[in-house]
Formats: structure tokens, C-alpha cells, sequence
């Protein structure tokens, strides 16, 4: 516990060094962060001797970053077409050696990764000349999402913890995650929405939106980390890795922002929150 405890401290430090940087070093991180999962992925579906194209990977994961990163839509379509024609044909060419099953997850494994830590690069850029004023300085409206994005989450792993320890008693999903209770689960929703409605007024975003907001991040964060659940249980692995001491590997710990970048940068987008913040400079 307590190594969990100084690397979950040592985490939150370098995270908000990172989030707070932005630019290049956001990015990058971003970068490692998805290569490793990937890595972690493809070491996982070994157990069922599934052979994953792990260097095309790389290389798909490199240029779906690179497109995120320079706002490349178009080439990021066309990037994420020809990985995924490449790695089917490659279960011909490699015939054998690849199969179709191996191939087929290969393309999954670069979209699951690839696109939400792409689209977290995205939410960090995001509207980046809209100023929000704090009692900590000025936030950038990106940056200022990207802690929304992780508070959320966080906060609706850890209330769902701790309010299914203490009254959890229902089970969630008892074949793919017996530990999870339907207790916990609404105690994170509700933890979520209060929390986001209080990082929303922190940075004088719409409270009210900003609890629907919460509101959704901890339905997808919940099905974000059953998904990774559903993953190790056909797969036989009880953590994706050992990197982060205590806490497994990155998978492990990202598995639900995995689900909610994409929907905080697409609430944001279609809402237009940029244009409704009461505090901009």
C-alpha cells in the first residue's frame, strides 16, 4: 500500500508538470504512453498465442500521434486506412505466421490506443488563445479540459472504490469484474458529477454542463475499465504490466481515459464551451 500510495504521489507531480507544460512535452508523453500500452497489448494476447503486428503498430501509433499533434484530419483518416489495409493483408502475406484473428486485433489494438490518446493531444491544444482566469493564475481553455478530463476520471474510480467498500454489496458485472457493486458504481456518478461541477466553477465553466459532463465521464469511465477487465479475463492476465510500481502498467491505468478523452474533446467541441466561459480573458 504505501509503495502505491508515494507512486500515485510521485504520478500526480509529473502529471501536472506535463499537463501544465503542454506543447511538445504533453505530446510526447502522450506518445510513450500509447507505444507502451501498445506493447503491453500485444505482450497480453501472447498468452493466447496471438501473433500482433507490434512494429506496424509502432509505426501506425507514430503517425496517428503525428496527425493528432499537427491537426491533421484528413491524413489521420488516411493514415488509420492504410494500417488497417495492411495489417488485414498481412494475415495473407504472413499466412502462417499472422492470422486473421491476430490481424483483426492488430487494428483494434492501434485504434484503441492510437485515436484516444490522439484525441487527448487534441483536447489539450484545443482552443488554446481562450484564457481562464483562477485563483492559481490563468489556464489555458485546453488545458484547463485536460484537468477536467483526469479529476473526473479519477474521481469516479475512486468514489466508486470507496463507496463500494463501504456499502457495495450488489455486484456490477460478477463475470467480468466481481469487485465491482452497483453501489459504487452510483456513488461514482455522483462523486463525478459533484467534483466536475466543482473543477467547472474553479475555471468559471458552466457548472450545469459541467455535471452533465461528470455525469457521462463516469458511465464511459466505468465501461473504459470493464472493457480492459474483459480484455485480461480472455487473455489470462491479472495486470497488464509492472511499470508503475503498485499500480500495474499503463493500460491498467488508463484504461478508462481511454473512454473519456474522446468524449470530454467531443462534449466540448459540440457544446462549444470555449465561446460560453464567463472568466475568459
Amino acid at each position: 500500500m504505501l509503495t502505491r500510495i508515494i507512486t500515485g504521489a510521485v504520478g500526480i507531480v509529473l502529471a501536472a508538470f506535463v499537463i501544465q507544460t503542454g506543447g511538445w512535452l504533453f505530446a510526447g508523453f502522450a506518445l510513450l504512453l500509447s507505444l507502451i500500452a501498445w506493447f503491453e497489448f500485444a505482450r497480453a494476447f501472447v498468452h493466447k498465442h496471438e501473433n500482433i503486428l507490434f512494429f506496424i503498430g509502432v509505426v501506425a501509433l507514430f503517425f496517428i500521434w503525428g496527425c493528432s499533434y499537427l491537426g491533421n484530419n484528413d491524413e489521420l483518416i488516411g493514415v488509420i486506412t492504410i494500417s488497417m489495409l495492411v495489417m488485414l493483408a498481412a494475415a495473407v502475406f504472413l499466412h502462417g505466421r499472422v492470422s486473421f484473428t491476430g490481424a483483426a486485433l492488430s487494428v483494434a489494438g492501434i485504434l484503441y490506443f492510437g485515436l484516444p490518446f490522439g484525441h487527448m493531444v487534441l483536447l489539450r491544444m484545443m482552443q488554446p488563445d481562450t484564457m481562464l482566469s483562477t485563483p492559481l493564475g490563468s489556464f489555458s481553455f485546453g488545458c484547463a479540459m485536460i484537468w477536467v478530463m483526469f479529476i473526473g476520471t479519477w474521481s469516479s474510480d475512486s468514489f466508486a472504490y470507496f463507496t463500494g467498500r463501504a456499502f457495495g454489496s450488489h455486484k456490477l458485472c460478477r463475470t467480468i469484474s466481481p469487485n465491482k457493486t452497483v453501489e459504487g458504481f452510483l456513488g461514482g456518478v455522483v462523486g463525478t458529477i459533484v467534483m466536475t461541477a466543482l473543477v467547472g466553477w474553479f475555471f468559471s465553466l458552466p457548472v450545469l454542463e459541467l455535471a452533465v459532463l461528470g455525469f457521462f465521464i463516469s458511465i464511459f469511465g466505468t465501461v473504459g475499465d470493464l472493457v480492459e477487465s474483459v480484455a485480461k479475463r480472455y487473455t489470462g492476465i491479472k495486470d497488464s504490466g509492472n511499470i508503475i510500481p503498485g499500480h500495474g502498467g499503463v493500460w491498467d491505468r488508463f484504461d478508462s481515459v481511454l473512454f473519456t478523452a474522446p468524449l470530454v474533446y467531443y462534449f466540448a467541441l459540440v457544446s462549444d464551451l470555449a465561446m460560453k466561459v464567463g472568466g475568459a480573458a
